[in-house]
């Protein structure tokens, strides 16, 4: 491993560690992030609810409060026994909430000097009796200044009771205003004027000292309700406020934060993955690099040493050192076979990179697939048998034709039988067969009685530039890429390559072939590898791609 590589792999393994905590913090950032938004949205929604409930409640004191100054225009201590006529005329116009306006003496017996009601009644003899007697005590009449208009809020005999009071000298005398609030006449006409929204943004209620309900409708399960009370006039009352869209803001609140940590989860798990997927394709390009580095050399090998084979026989034969008939013979027979070798590997080579770019061409006839591969054999059979290898065909008779290009089928084929004669020769015995597979179906079998192929690289077999550890153990030449070439041709006639293996019981190498028929009146066609059939027909009995093991439908 070169410095360079080391390196990279170093670099690799510490960003991606690097990666995975940069996007832990961002998530917990982005987690805290949300929790505080949302904190100033509510905050927000607190405020603005706030501000409506001050601004209500206000309302209502100061309509009470203006009230009261028309009341205190009205009931002078000056004019004695004219109140009924100076104040009824206006009352339900200007007051309307206040039922009776009393002038009392401020100092004494508190004797009732004056009184007016807009609903004269026994009610306003029992208020006059229950201010005398019970609500009196609660004023202050004491406090300087004593002609500030001040109010009580009081609940009796579970009746609420609002009076707005004050005191006026004259000369030296002094009197005491009462103005007597309609409670029921506050709630009932008063409240839905300055309380109800006609935008409907906001909702309000009312609660008295016991937390009950005297206006309005709470709003159920809302934490975004505040509550105030009325500053100067009912301030026994609470007034309570909510934004119509407070209580839907928590579910909404809820549904949002885990939208946002379900992205940020969906975001974290891409990132990984992107992160993980980057090492493993960073892994591969590396071991397809060194793949490659291997098949270079193997190649090179594989050239030289045919080449070096053919150069020093042709210098002996040339040179006329060789004497003897037997040897010229033999020595031409090694020319030949060599360069048979290197044309075999050239034209593996050439073929492969026209697949690697995607423009390797097949040139399919209609013809006699039996023909193909006994042509096949015949060519290599010389060399399979100088290594004392038994070859032997066996091809069904009356085969369909099928459209099939020979050159690749017979390049196929070489690749099968020169693997056999590299790794299998031990075996003795080389069989090659041809026969149906099912009704539209060709299956070719090359059988060896070797080694076998272990059962973590039968599946490996097939990938480029891949070689076993048994070619490596006993430094067998070959360049990686006869068995891709092999799957590959497959593939491009609309078939299957794989291999069933028992380890030290051989290997049976099989391609499969549909039999297809070519067009009337064009009998050649062209095809890329790109653009032929992938896969058998459905149902012709073909097993999928880099499959091994035991045939579920073995040939008949």
């Amino acid at each position: 491993m070169t410095e360079r590589t080391r390196r990279e792999q170093m670099l690799t393994f510490l960003l991606t560690p690097a990666v995975v905590l940069a996007v832990v913090v961002l998530a917990v950032i982005t987690y805290r992030t949300t929790f505080q938004i949302e904190k100033l949205r509510e905050r927000s929604v607190m405020e603005a609810t706030l501000s409506v409930a001050n601004e209500k409640a206000d309302r209502v004191d100061k309509r009470i409060v203006e009230e009261d100054n028309v009341v205190v225009a009205v009931a002078d201590p000056a004019f004695i026994g004219k109140l009924a006529h100076r104040w009824l005329p206006t009352a339900a116009r200007e007051t309307p909430t206040v039922r009776a306006v009393l002038v009392l003496n401020a100092t004494g017996d508190h004797e009732v000097l004056d009184f007016a009601s807009r609903k004269p009644g026994p009610d306003d003899d029992e208020f006059r009796r229950l201010l005398v007697y019970r609500l009196l005590p609660h004023l202050e009449l004491s406090r300087p200044p004593i002609d500030e208009l001040r109010h009580l809020h009081r609940s009796i005999d579970e009746q609420s009771y609002l009076i707005s009071y004050w005191q006026r000298q004259v000369g030296d005398k002094r009197y005491l205003i009462v103005a007597w609030h309609d409670v029921p006449q506050i709630v009932h006409y008063l409240f839905p004027r300055l309380l109800e929204d006609a935008t409907g943004h906001a909702n309000m209620y009312v609660a008295d000292e016991e937390g009950r309900t005297v206006f309005g409708e709470p709003v159920r399960g809302s934490q975004l309700t505040v509550g105030r009370p009325f500053q100067t006039t009912l301030y026994g009352w609470r007034l309570h406020a909510t934004l119509t869209t407070a209580a839907e803001y928590g579910a909404n609140v809820e549904r949002r934060r885990e939208l946002e940590m379900i992205t940020v989860g969906v975001s974290f798990l891409v990132v990984v993955s992107g992160v993980v997927i980057v090492v493993v394709a960073a892994e591969r390009e590396r071991r397809l690099a060194a793949l490659k580095s291997e098949f270079v050399a193997n190649v090179s090998h594989e050239l030289k040493t045919p080449l070096a084979l053919v150069r020093m026989f042709s210098e002996l034969l040339a040179t006329d050192r060789v004497r003897d008939d037997a040897k010229r013979k033999q020595y031409l027979s090694i020319i030949v076979r060599e360069s048979d070798r290197l044309s075999a590997l050239i034209e593996n080579v050439l073929d492969f990179a026209r697949v690697e770019r995607g423009k390797a061409a097949y040139d399919f006839e209609q013809g006699d697939l039996g023909e193909t591969v006994k042509r096949a054999v015949e060519a290599c059979r010389y060399r399979a048998e100088g290594e004392g290898l038994e070859v032997t065909l066996q091809v069904a008779p009356q085969l369909p034709a099928t459209l099939h290009d020979a050159r690749a089928i017979e390049l196929a084929l070489l690749n099968l039988i020169d693997n056999a004669v590299k790794y299998a020769k031990d075996g003795k015995r080389l069989e090659v067969v041809v026969s149906p597979r099912g009704a539209r179906t060709l299956e070719l079998r090359v059988v060896d009685h070797g080694p076998g192929i272990a059962p973590e690289e039968r599946r490996l077999v097939f990938e480029r530039f891949v070689r076993g550890h048994g070619a490596r153990e006993r430094q067998i030449r070959g360049s990686g890429i006869g068995l891709a070439l092999v799957q590959h041709i497959a593939r491009s006639h609309g078939g299957q390559a794989w291999v069933e293996s028992t380890e030290g019981g051989g290997s049976t190498f099989i391609l499969t072939i549909p039999v297809r028929a070519g067009d009337a009146g064009q009998p050649r066609t062209q095809q890329t590898g790109e653009s032929a059939t992938a896969g058998g027909s459905e149902g012709d009995g073909t097993r999928p791609s880099g499959q091994v093991g035991v045939d579920p439908n073995p040939a008949s």
